[in-house]
């Protein structure tokens, strides 16, 4: 007898489910995108890390969370979703990539390390039933 695969989960379980990202999560919810992430897609998202967060100046952070600011944490936000599932592979192939703020980020990968603008991807492939994420290790500021 064969087993009822369980359902896969959307970017945003991947991301609450992970105490790594509750400084994305809790931008998601103020720049309130999450019911974005949880449609349909696909979507493939460079995830930062809370440490990627942290490497941001405290008062960036700090007036990027104000609601006054809520544009300009989306268009951050934007600034790390790509339309479509994107694989490690595929993603590494690319010279660049175009994110729904639609300003081009830069790809470069050398060996096995790929940089996607200033950032190291850190883990990828992670995969929901709505796309992809790709861990980063810092903010991709547009």
């Amino acid at each position: 007898m064969s087993k009822v695969q369980k359902k896969a989960r959307t970017i945003v379980d991947i991301a609450t489910s992970d105490d790594n990202f509750t400084t994305l999560v809790g931008a998601l919810q103020a720049a309130g995108l999450v019911d974005t992430l949880k449609g349909n897609g696909p979507f493939t998202v460079f995830a930062p890390t809370n440490a990627a967060f942290d490497r941001l100046p405290k008062q960036t952070l700090e007036d990027l969370m104000l609601p006054k600011n809520k544009s300009r944490l989306q268009e951050v936000l934007k600034h790390h979703v790509v339309s479509g599932r994107r694989m490690a592979k595929e993603v590494s192939r690319q010279s660049s990539l175009s994110p729904m703020s639609g300003d081009a980020v830069p790809v470069r990968a050398k060996g096995t390390r790929v940089r996607i603008g200033d950032a190291t991807i850190q883990q990828t492939d992670l995969e929901a039933e709505n796309g992809i994420v790709h861990v980063i290790d810092r903010v991709l500021l547009s």
